[in-house]
């Protein structure tokens, strides 16, 4: 499984991705995100899926952007040409794949700003090729394991959260779902974008380098548990058994 998150704020985009990758009952480690940094021209892909579906779209799309960059303006210029490659892996793999077994699963979290965007932009495509652009009332994609980190993210964020903030509500998402599940793990790749620099950053942090963090949110949760008002249990507690 993935765990791969996009947020959208005001002030730019920030990025999460998980490395873990499992095959039958072995476990490695792989890079899920793929970023272009030129003049004016900065975005980036996260993926969940079959690994050799991922690996081919991506070598087709790169292969375009190398040739033609120049071709591309705004990103949904740039999520068409990718989706369109998608399309094409699921054409000469999707037969063999399903005779194997395998579903065709590819989805990917696209973000960035080319030159003629008016603002940064956050797209979630779908194994089909077809896509959807998050905006201001949706906020955050995730996509792989989704269910244990989406809550903090729907009680935290707001569209005009800072990126810090953004990535702090970001991390505890992930360290939720690394918690519930076996299939999502360290090294997390991180990226952040400003609106109108062009300038994807990205870092790659360990698990020794946020285990603090981690351990501090524990503490906290369980204190804020410990904190609650009491007065609506009384009645329950006061039934004699």
């Amino acid at each position: 499984m993935t765990y791969c998150l996009g947020i959208k704020v005001k002030s730019g985009i920030i990025g999460i991705s998980d490395t873990r990758i499992t095959s039958g009952h072995e476990t490695t480690q792989a890079k899920k995100v793929y970023t272009v940094n030129k003049e004016k021209h900065s975005f980036f892909i996260m993926t969940s899926g079959l690994r050799s579906v991922r690996d081919k779209a991506l070598t087709y799309f790169k292969e375009i952007i190398e040739e033609n960059d120049e071709n591309y303006n705004k990103l949904y210029k740039a999520i068409n040409a990718f989706a369109d490659q998608v399309k094409r892996a699921a054409h000469e793999d999707k037969d063999s794949l399903k005779e194997a077994g395998l579903s065709f699963n590819l989805n990917a979290i696209v973000g960035g700003q080319l030159q003629d965007d008016d603002e940064h932009k956050l797209y979630l495509l779908y194994p089909e090729g077809n896509w959807v652009e998050i905006s201001e009332g949706a906020r955050f994609v995730i996509i792989g394991n989704n269910g244990y980190g989406k809550p903090i993210l729907d009680r935290a964020i707001k569209y005009d959260s800072s990126l810090k903030f953004a990535l702090k509500a970001g991390f505890l998402s992930f360290d939720a779902t690394r918690i519930s599940a076996n299939d999502v793990e360290y090294p997390i790749d991180v990226i952040y974008y400003v609106k109108d620099s062009f300038k994807i950053v990205e870092k790659r942090y360990k698990k020794d380098e946020l285990q603090k963090i981690s351990r501090f949110w524990s503490g906290k949760l369980s204190e804020s548990i410990n904190n609650l008002p009491e007065e609506w249990m009384d009645k329950l507690f006061q039934i004699k058994l």
